[in-house]
């Protein structure tokens, strides 16, 4: 809460380009953050999330890296166990054990949009098998039911593009959307967003829960300072052991060194689960605080410039004409259609220094509004576009 909380004041006072537009060109970023008299920890988490509500997604990895990341080496004995885990598809595997399930727990790293395609390509799949509402720690109110898309004010990471889209196709497909975040930190905190969820539980009976959450709120057993985490505590409650799911381990870093030595073992290109020659599933080596499961995602590869995972079924390639854009360097934004005025969470981003740079974004089928911006934050085109 204490970063949220500062990142929030610090959106505020950035003159120019503030809470009305969070969306920063990387020099700007690169410049704010060195100039802030915060922690290294402080400026690398807030350069993180700068970067990916700005849809940059490298420099977000990079800048928490610059003070998360470590080398990790795995002995021989491990390197000879985990070498004989199966790997399984992460989708597949969630989704059949949904049906047995009533609450369903998965965490992000808030820095990793990735994280956020994953759980939403989870969406169709877990609708046709009861679950009816979806919980967010980020939302500010449940307005979104009404309005059924995100905007700037629904809440503070939703502001990331993949976010937007999460919420976006959660509503399209009929999820009801609700809040649970709490006042306070640490184990107030955990305690808070478990009876948030719980009360919104006792209201809403006529379906299943998907939770979405950061971090080690979704991680069950005991944890060093807050006892229980709000998956735990949401557990005592309802009397329901939920199914709880880590994204964050096992995904990559900004450099192959940093990552996870089971990440570089298993080279997947899709989200996989492990499996023993039992049947059983690894969930880590820390049997005190842990998941039910840990998603392993892929290394992403990039494509004209944007990572691959961005690429779900539906959405296609659109390139910006190169007739469109009149002084560099731009920001691009996609709205869907009449989302723009109403302040609301763009489809995609693309930066572009020079007219040299990839200029291609990923957008669903739809209409959309495209709004391109100079450096100095001011809309230099707006045209329409259909995506077929």
């Amino acid at each position: 809460m204490k970063l949220l909380y500062s990142l929030t004041l610090l959106f505020l006072s950035m003159a120019g380009y503030g809470q009305e537009n969070p969306y920063w060109f990387t020099d700007d970023i690169k410049k704010k953050v060195a100039d802030s008299t915060q922690s290294q920890s402080w400026r690398s988490q807030m350069g993180a999330t700068f970067y990916s509500i700005s849809g940059q997604y490298n420099p977000a990895l990079k800048s928490w890296d610059m003070t998360f990341g470590r080398v990790k080496k795995l002995s021989t004995a491990d390197s000879l166990r985990f070498t004989k885990l199966i790997p399984v598809n992460a989708k597949d595997y969630i989704l059949k054990r949904s049906v047995s399930e009533q609450i369903i727990i998965i965490n992000e790293a808030h820095h990793n949009a990735s994280h956020r395609t994953f759980a939403f390509s989870l969406l169709q799949g877990l609708y046709d098998n009861g679950y009816r509402y979806l919980g967010l720690e980020t939302l500010a109110s449940d307005s979104v039911n009404t309005t059924k898309f995100a905007a700037l004010n629904s809440g503070y990471y939703s502001k990331e593009p993949e976010f937007g889209n999460f919420i976006y196709n959660a509503l399209k497909i009929g999820f009801k959307l609700f809040p649970y975040e709490a006042e306070g930190n640490n184990k107030q905190r955990e305690i808070g967003e478990a009876n948030n969820i719980f009360d919104f539980m006792q209201k809403n009976k006529d379906g299943k829960y998907f939770i979405y959450c950061g971090y080690q709120h979704a991680y069950e057993g005991v944890h060093k300072s807050w006892e229980k985490t709000m998956a735990g505590r949401l557990s005592d409650l309802t009397g329901i052991n939920p199914f709880t799911i880590d994204q964050t381990q096992f995904s990559e870093k900004s450099n192959p060194k940093y990552n996870e030595p089971l990440l570089r073992l298993v080279n997947n290109t899709i989200p996989v689960v492990l499996k023993d020659e039992n049947q059983a599933i690894y969930n880590g080596e820390d049997k005190e605080l842990y998941t039910d499961i840990k998603i392993i995602h892929p290394i992403t590869k990039y494509i004209k410039g944007r990572p691959d995972w961005m690429l779900t079924k539906n959405r296609k390639w659109y390139k910006i004409p190169v007739c469109e854009v009149s002084e560099y360097p731009v920001l691009i934004f996609a709205y869907r259609k009449g989302e723009y005025e109403q302040k609301g969470i763009p489809a995609d981003i693309i930066e572009l220094k020079t007219s040299k740079d990839n200029r291609y974004l990923i957008l669903d089928k739809g209409e959309y509004e495209i709004v391109i911006k100079n450096k100095e934050y001011k809309v230099i085109n707006r045209f329409e576009k259909t995506i077929r």
